[in-house]
């Protein structure tokens, strides 16, 4: 298509120079003249434009093309991203759900855990205030046993003093003695 193109340009340009000629032998510009002008221009505008606009569209198409597809990279990225976010949320209620349900039978097992504590401690100071109340009761029971004896010994001493005599006491002592004399004797 620029052969044929080439071949009108030069047609016109020939024709321009018969016109020009014509001008020439003319003082005054013909209707023709102008015409003539006028196609030149217009091909040689549109030489240029078919020489340079194609590979200009061409480029300008090419970094739209690129824009697009950047453009669509980036709306890939931003669903993969919105879709990654929007699992995390979804999964988030699951999450919070399975914590609550771990904190809860943690609670429980604790919970269990001090019962079980508190009745083993329950129970060691049940078993301890029974040692303890009967040993308190062996002590009541010893210390009530010596006193019991104590009085005894004492009332008995009461009534020992009571039928003691200067002159019992006296035959005593000496029957005491005598005893005790016949047994260092016999020993020896």
């Amino acid at each position: 298509m620029a052969r044929p193109l080439k071949l009108a340009v030069l047609a016109l340009a020939g024709a321009g120079l018969a016109a020009a000629q014509e001008a020439a032998e003319k003082p005054e510009p013909s209707e023709a003249w102008l015409w003539i002008n006028f196609v030149l221009l217009a091909l040689g505008l549109g030489y240029l434009a078919m020489k340079f606009l194609p590979s200009y569209f061409r480029s300008r198409s090419e970094e739209i093309q690129k824009g697009i597809a950047d453009a669509q990279e980036q709306k890939r990225s931003a669903e993969a991203r919105a879709a990654e976010v929007g699992a995390r949320v979804s999964s988030l209620a699951a999450d919070i759900e399975k914590l609550r349900t771990e904190s809860q039978a943690l609670m429980k097992s604790e919970g269990e855990r001090i019962r079980e504590a508190t009745a083993a401690e329950i129970a060691r100071l049940t078993q301890q205030g029974e040692m303890e109340i009967e040993s308190a009761l062996k002590t009541a029971q010893r210390e009530l046993r010596e006193f019991a004896a104590k009085l005894a010994l004492d009332l008995a001493a009461e009534r020992v003093r009571g039928r003691l005599d200067s002159e019992t006491e006296a035959g005593l002592v000496d029957g005491f003695v005598s005893d005790l004399s016949a047994r260092e004797a016999s020993k020896n």
